[in-house]
């Protein structure tokens, strides 16, 4: 029997609010200026009192209704005690048994609990001669959510599906950013792996920044656990951060325990009945919510769209928000859609993932919506449009006018199309006579010489009709 993974993660993500969990200094993740966001409060001066802030507080509520969860009745704060440098009070504000949302699920997988708690300050480690630790305080108490699922995923690949949607939820509904590269977001796993049904000891991985380093630190620290066993050694429980460079974990130190904390409710917090609070209760929550991302594929899925399409279409945003906007310029018909779905996918997609920049931040829905018009009238091939659209998300504009401006438009006219094919049959004697005798190929031929003579502006379906007609003459 192999060894069955069994995986739990534990992700933190820091809440959009424009001040700090319990004080008023602002909440900027862009300041770049250290300790400039802070205040005797987030500083732990001595005499100093915490408030709540309201609107973390309803962004979890809100997490917690789109996942299903139990929004609790009553909750209260907790303080989780432990000494580091960027813990400046010696103690956290979290919270403990009685946390904002039990229960829920995402992807199929079931969630714990979702709480809140304030963000540490951030730390930086001088190296060589400069061998000095700084701190800086401007991150030191922002609210910070913590999402803890069950341990019920068994593939790494499962984890990062649950990490992307959970960030798509976030930026929704508007609650975090959830930029992992600037920390917005951190995801810890707790693995173990087992040949039986009793979990094995679970090892904590930190220091996962990206979904990938997700995927690959949890299999590589499955890979390190079976080694361990299949030698007859064993697992420790411990902490272990992940090293992206060299693809490999490393020890941190033994993993602490709920004792280790010392958890105690927050005396200088006031204890909270949710239920007591209008704008909290279950009705006005759920009222609140934004339509959400599994609701949304649902819907384009049945505008016609395949489940893969409508998957990469809510992948961001961005690209809901524009595609939203382009199905009602286009007054909802399917065929009209498919066809958008497909330029946005593959051409647009392509453009962005080589180029990088804001998805759509030049292209205007209008703008895209008369492209799809113009190759439906067939006024512009698909090698007009793939070209028109760099030029579009290059630097915006009109379809149209950048059509016309690179020679893109297609001939329509018949008069003008039937001179070209009759120049065609008359200086290709050979082609014409295999066609006749039966070789289809030789249509295709006649056809590419008349795309040829008209300067590439002929539409090839009136000129494959025109040919037709020409040869059967």
């Amino acid at each position: 029997m192999t060894y069955r993974p069994t995986i739990g993660l534990e992700i933190h993500a820091e809440l959009s609010t424009r001040t700090k969990m319990f004080c008023a200094s602002a909440n900027d993740p862009e300041e770049r200026d250290p300790n400039t966001n802070v205040c005797p409060v987030c500083l732990a001066h001595p005499g100093t009192l915490p408030t709540i802030n309201e609107e973390a507080v309803r962004h979890v509520l809100r997490v917690g209704a789109a996942l299903g969860g139990t929004l609790a009745d009553y909750t209260e704060f907790d303080r989780k005690s432990y000494f580091y440098p960027d813990i400046p009070k010696g103690y956290q504000i979290s919270q403990y048994e009685h946390p904002l949302v039990s229960g829920g699920s995402l992807v199929g997988i079931p969630v714990t609990r979702v709480h809140l708690e304030e963000d540490t300050a951030r730390s930086t480690h001088g190296t060589g001669d400069e061998s000095v630790s700084l701190i800086d305080f401007n991150r030191a108490g922002v609210p910070l959510m913590e999402l803890v699922t069950e341990p019920e995923i068994h593939d790494a690949k499962t984890a990062a599906e649950f990490a992307k949607e959970l960030q798509l939820l976030l930026r929704t509904l508007g609650a975090s950013h959830a930029n992992l590269e600037k920390g917005e977001m951190r995801i810890e796993a707790n693995i173990s792996v087992s040949k039986t049904d009793e979990m094995g000891t679970k090892v904590e991985v930190k220091n996962l920044n990206s979904f990938r380093s997700v995927e690959r630190a949890i299999a590589f620290e499955v890979e390190r656990q079976t080694a361990l066993l299949e030698r007859g050694e064993k697992v420790i429980q411990e902490t272990r951060g992940w090293d992206e460079s060299s693809q490999t974990s490393f020890h941190q130190r033994v993993k602490e325990g709920s004792a280790d904390y010392r958890y105690f409710p927050e005396p200088d917090l006031p204890k909270l009945r949710i239920s007591e609070i209008p704008d909290f209760s279950v009705a006005a929550i759920q009222a609140s919510l934004p339509e959400l991302p599994w609701e949304k594929r649902a819907r384009y899925e049945a505008m016609g769209l395949t489940a893969a399409d409508a998957v990469y279409l809510t992948g961001t945003i961005e690209r809901g928000v524009f595609f939203d906007r382009v199905a009602v310029l286009l007054e909802g018909k399917q065929e009209s859609l498919k066809l958008a779905a497909n330029y946005i996918i593959s051409d647009l997609g392509g453009w962005y993932a080589k180029n990088g920049g804001v998805e759509f931040a030049n292209i205007a829905p209008e703008s895209f919506s008369k492209m799809i018009h113009m190759i439906e009238r067939g006024d512009l091939s698909s090698r007009g449009a793939k070209d028109t659209l760099v030029v579009l998300a290059e630097r915006g504009g009109e379809a149209e006018e950048i059509a016309k401006e690179l020679g893109l438009l297609q001939v329509n006219d018949r008069e003008a199309l039937a001179a070209v094919v009759a120049t065609v049959v008359q200086s290709n004697p050979g082609p014409v006579e295999e066609y006749k005798a039966g070789k289809e190929s030789a249509l295709q031929f006649l056809v590419g010489q008349s795309m040829k003579a008209s300067k590439g502006a002929g539409n090839p379906s009136v000129i494959r009709e025109l040919l037709l007609e020409a040869l059967s003459s």
